[in-house]
């Protein structure tokens, strides 16, 4: 029994959570792009129904709603009505979210955007200013980071302006400490033109060892649209938890593996994140399949010299949550890669009573293999090497 994972009180190595959020700060865009764009740029507007971002004056409205939710129970969960005050300041203070870390017993954390996870495009299509919005969270999430000990792992938003920008900021992130990037569309800005044009910075991720992360909701318009997001429908919920599931991760990584992306950078590193891990034994089953089925016709032999289940299992990592089949199917997976999440400050935290869910989640589980999934493969993806592997 010695060998199995039967009690939280058995871990002795430092929890890494390979999937958190920030929720940026009021001030960040408004402080930091230059004053003639400030009109334009992501503001927070003080309404009755609480604090909503505007972006590009408006064209696009968010609520502060559930990726606050942090501490609260369900019953309190409210698609908007939050106020900054309000919310938990482990959001976007450094300070404040190293001593939630400790709260929770975890060690570090990958972090990822809120209110832009469906990509730069978010802040406008105009590219000064979509340039002048991205550098600016970048370089407030470098000092985010820099102040949290080592704790807070930075991950680089990629612009939609075209391969050269995007080439120009993940060199930016590198020289700044950042240890990821997230990309919401292919480094041209398209969500389905992932042609040679795009290489550069393919080049540039595989030679730095950046992974890539392709966060739920990036690589499509769902998230861009105009106005107010109705978030407070059963029709919302329930395309949250297809999302969950893989719902909108499945068509982009297929693409990504049909791609030929990785056949021509081998070393490349996408990180799916958010949707889970279930889904993925069966849809390689179906990738496979249909690639010996139809490659002959398709092209795809030209392209592919190897099965999509092996690029996948090679150049694919992806997160977790609360995903008990996953777990079970763990080795039709590569369990090394594959990395537990908390997802704070968002819905899908249990802070601060993680330890009660990875109770749950990994119980009679080999603790070599928990230890993979709460440590080692997010240590060794991001390059970690100041994190301990023992507790002292």
């Amino acid at each position: 029994m010695s060998d199995i994972f039967h009690d939280v009180a058995s871990i002795d190595y430092p929890i890494l959570d390979a999937d958190a959020h920030v929720n940026e700060p009021p001030d960040l865009w408004q402080t930091r792009v230059p004053q003639r764009l400030r009109t334009r740029a992501p503001k927070v507007l003080r309404t009755e129904q609480g604090d909503v971002w505007s972006f590009d004056d408006g064209k696009r409205l968010r609520p502060l709603g559930l990726t606050a939710t942090a501490g609260l129970s369900y019953l309190q969960f409210r698609a908007e009505g939050y106020r900054y005050e309000e919310i938990r300041p482990g959001s976007f203070d450094p300070k404040a979210r190293v001593e939630d870390l400790d709260a929770d017993g975890i060690w570090a954390q990958v972090l990822y955007p809120s209110v832009t996870l469906a990509g730069a495009r978010m802040y406008a299509d105009d590219r000064e200013l979509q340039l002048a919005c991205v550098r600016a969270y970048n370089e407030w999430l470098a000092d985010f980071c820099a102040a949290g000990g080592g704790r807070l792992i930075g991950q680089t938003i990629v612009p939609t302006t075209g391969v050269a920008d995007a080439v120009a900021e993940l060199r930016w992130g590198l020289d700044h400490g950042m240890k990821g990037a997230l990309i919401a569309a292919y480094p041209n800005g398209t969500y389905d033109d992932p042609g040679p044009a795009n290489d550069p910075f393919w080049d540039l991720a595989q030679e730095s060892g950046t992974p890539l992360g392709v966060h739920i909701g990036s690589f499509n318009e769902l998230g861009l649209a105009a106005g107010k997001m109705n978030l407070s429908t059963v029709g919302f919920m329930a395309g949250a938890g297809a999302s969950k599931a893989g719902a909108q991760t499945i068509p982009v990584a297929a693409q990504l593996v049909f791609s030929g992306i990785p056949q021509r950078f081998p070393r490349l590193r996408f990180v799916l994140v958010e949707a889970n891990i279930g889904w993925i034994p069966t849809v390689l089953e179906q990738l496979d399949d249909m690639f010996l089925r139809y490659r002959w016709f398709s092209g795809a032999v030209e392209l592919m010299k190897e099965m999509p289940s092996r690029i996948f299992h090679r150049n694919f990592w992806a997160t977790f949550m609360i995903d008990t089949v996953g777990i079970e199917l763990r080795h039709r997976l590569n369990v090394d890669h594959v990395m537990w999440s908390t997802d704070y400050p968002h819905t899908g935290s249990d802070w601060p009573n993680h330890r009660v869910t990875l109770d749950r989640l990994f119980r009679g589980v080999p603790k070599v293999e928990v230890k993979k999934m709460l440590h080692g493969n997010c240590k060794a993806l991001y390059r970690l090497d100041h994190v301990p592997d023992t507790l002292p």
